[in-house]
């Protein structure tokens, strides 16, 4: 199976999205297909054999059916930069002239001379009328300010209904106000259609401001690198700098790719990756992460990680995605929108028609109440609010340095009961120490041990002070340690199940921290204990969690069991499983997601955390220090590894959720009411106008209110 990228630019009607998606997603070359809105991206997934390249007529095709204004791209760069057409309904705008797109919507274009000239010369006609509608000039007047109101409304309908589209927003506001013109509501009518571009104006402002403002929050990515070659400095593109070439980084720059630094010290704001504005210091041998500022000083890094796969990218990368993976509330509103309108326009069908037949009331007065259905039966404040105030809270959290990947794991984090622990580098510091040495076992450690990454290795390795040969044929036991060949002896380096499995007598170890027995060619030598400590402010971290409703904290750990039962006791977790292999945390996930109503969380750092990360409800990967399969597998991503941050997420989420459920009930119940009271005659058009274009606003400026 093959994934096609397809670059949609001037798409932002997430009614016509959903019928595009609908289309392809049937097609029998297609897996599956989803529409970023935020993006103007298109992800395909292709079966087995399916050519990308010869599904791109189809996909124009299909596009172009329903947006035939609509730039389709093939190719792995983005279409250059430009404002998206600002159409938020169920067409997008074409220019003045009614020939196609305008690009330049944005919050300026929104209410620029155009809109302003336009609307003057409306409002004189439209006034005109008012004060001559007894004369022969008033209907001409009415007529002239319609038209000046409407022509675009009217000339998108006819296009679309010349494609086949018929029930789209603009045929039934056109039906709408043609309607009312016939039965000699012309202010009405007239009224109506100013009232809805007014509305239509301020929907391009507010989604215009909010992917502005969620823009500047990723504007984060490097535009060039200093690289130093042969004794020179020039700036390059950060994609042409290789790993182990040097860059330099002066004051005031943004660390282009990741690495460590070689020469200078200096200050670095990393609000941008943490959330977090108090500047840290750097020095000589620190690993540093683009998307960090240098705030003084030059420093000069040897860099670790190409490009694509640096922090700055990984960032961005998960963020712009989060609006592609729709939670259930989002997939729910998209299908319900295909069936409300032509439900309600069925629904006007039969007050137009079906009283006049019984005899209840002339066909005029049932026409006219007809008229307000069609008038509120467009579902705009729902498919666009909805995936709004999602990527508004993704936005949001993010801002705080927590990268939540999609909607459906902010609706997670909502419901987290359980939230179960890895123990080193989540719930301690993971800088260890060697507090014991018994037997003359520290050397062959060592050796041993410089092989590996892991903070008790590290730990180990800096404890001796002396030169260290190379280890010959090393092997890592996952699960139970490492083990090499040293002068042609065998040694092993581990946990008591290695002891254990190699039928080694062994004395067990006493004592707070982990322990690292010794062995050469089956004889027990002696063993290491490696003390850590709790994580600063870690009980606060852990309160805050239980104030958000966290009813259960469990820690799963590799450690053996005193040192994990003496965490557990002082951090007052209701429960600890210690002595784990990676297989055995997954298992004991799977009972932990088994036993509550509530969603279980698991929260880790390493490599061997991604599996249990994986099988998690929700996987929250520490993305500082963690490894780089950890923070693929999981679902959240702590940039400062700060666990409060995930308290602070699951705030972010609710309040997120909060501002859906709002929409969804405000919305449905505003438009309900207007159809109830609509069928007594109770209900005008200009309340339907508001329960259409008036709600869409309303919604879309609560989805962009603050979420922390």
């Amino acid at each position: 199976m093959s994934e096609m990228k397809v670059y949609l630019k001037g798409l932002t009607c997430a009614n016509c999205a959903g019928k595009i998606e609908d289309v392809l997603s049937k097609l029998a070359e297609t897996e599956e297909v989803s529409i970023n809105l935020m993006r103007q991206e298109m992800t395909l997934e292709l079966k087995n054999g399916v050519s990308p390249e010869k599904m791109q007529e189809t996909i124009k095709k299909t596009v172009h059916t329903f947006e035939p204004d609509v730039e389709v791209a093939f190719r792995k760069e983005k279409p250059s930069a430009g404002a998206a057409c600002g159409d938020s309904c169920c067409c997008c705008h074409v220019n003045d002239d009614g020939s196609g797109h305008n690009h330049e919507h944005g919050e300026e274009a929104a209410f620029g001379k155009k809109f302003f000239l336009r609307f003057g010369l409306g409002l004189v006609l439209f006034f005109s009328a008012v004060f001559l509608r007894e004369g022969a000039a008033g209907a001409p007047l009415f007529l002239a300010a319609y038209l000046v109101f409407g022509y675009d409304v009217l000339l998108r309908a006819v296009k679309n209904i010349v494609r086949g589209q018929v029930f789209d927003e603009n045929f039934l506001m056109s039906l709408s106000t043609i309607g009312a013109l016939a039965i000699g509501e012309m202010a009405e009518a007239v009224f109506v259609m100013l009232f809805y571009q007014v509305g239509e104006a301020f929907q391009d402002y507010a989604v215009a401001r909010s992917r502005k403002s969620i823009t500047a929050l990723l504007d984060i990515r490097p535009d060039f690198a200093r690289l130093v070659a042969e004794g020179e400095t020039k700036e390059v593109a950060p994609e042409t700098v290789q790993i182990g070439d040097c860059i330099l980084v002066k004051a005031g720059e943004r660390i282009p790719l990741d690495g460590i630094i070689e020469e200078g010290h200096a200050m670095l704001d990393t609000a941008a990756l943490t959330g977090e504005f108090l500047p840290r210091n750097a020095e000589v041998g620190e690993r540093v992460l683009s998307g960090c500022i240098n705030l003084d000083g030059t420093l000069r890094i040897r860099v670790e990680k190409p490009f694509g796969e640096s922090t700055v990218m990984k960032i961005l990368e998960m963020v712009e995605n989060a609006a592609g993976k729709k939670s259930k509330t989002e997939r729910f509103i998209t299908r319900f929108a295909r069936i409300y309108t032509p439900v309600v326009v069925l629904l006007a069908v039969l007050v137009a028609v079906l009283p006049p037949v019984l005899g209840v009331g002339a066909f005029s007065l049932w026409f006219g109440r007809a008229l307000v259905f069609l008038v509120v039966s467009c579902p705009c404040a729902l498919v666009l609010s909805v995936p709004l105030s999602y990527f508004a809270g993704i936005g949001a959290a993010s801002k705080r340095g927590i990268l939540v990947k999609g909607g459906g794991d902010m609706d997670t984090l909502c419901h987290l009961e359980t939230v179960v622990f890895d123990k080193t580098g989540t719930l301690t510091k993971g800088k260890f120490s060697v507090t014991e040495v018994e037997g003359d076992v520290l050397r062959l450690a060592a050796i041993g041990e410089a092989m590996s990454n892991h903070p008790i290795a590290k730990a180990i390795v800096e404890s001796y002070a002396g030169e260290l040969p190379a280890a010959e044929n090393y092997q890592e036991l996952g699960g139970y340690g490492i083990s090499y060949e040293l002068e042609g002896g065998t040694v092993l380096l581990g946990n008591s199940r290695l002891m254990e499995r190699e039928k080694i007598p062994y004395t067990k170890a006493n004592g707070i921290g982990t322990v690292v027995y010794v062995a050469k060619d089956s004889k027990f030598l002696g063993h290491i204990l490696v003390a850590d400590t709790l994580k600063e402010n870690i009980m606060e971290s852990l309160g805050a969690l239980r104030k958000q409703g966290v009813k259960e904290m469990v820690m799963l750990t590799g450690d053996r069991k005193e040192t994990a039962e003496a965490v557990a006791k002082e951090l007052r977790l209701d429960g600890v499983y210690s002595e784990l292999l990676p297989e055995n945390k997954v298992e004991w996930m799977e009972k932990l997601k088994g036993s509550g109503e509530g969603k279980t969380a698991f929260v880790g750092d390493g490599i061997n955390d991604a599996p249990v990360l994986a099988g998690a409800d929700l996987g929250v990967a520490m993305g500082g220090i963690g490894s780089d399969a950890a923070i693929e597998a999981a679902d959240v991503v702590l940039m400062d590894d700060d666990i409060g941050k995930l308290a602070v997420g699951i705030k972010i989420a609710k309040n997120t959720r909060k501002i859906v459920n709002q929409n969804i009930a405000f919305a449905l119940g505003f438009k309900i009411l207007v159809l109830i009271l609509s069928v007594p005659g109770i209900a005008t058009m200009w309340m339907a106008v508001f329960a259409d274009v008036g709600v869409c606003v309303l919604a879309i400026l609560n989805a962009m209110r603050r979420k922390d």
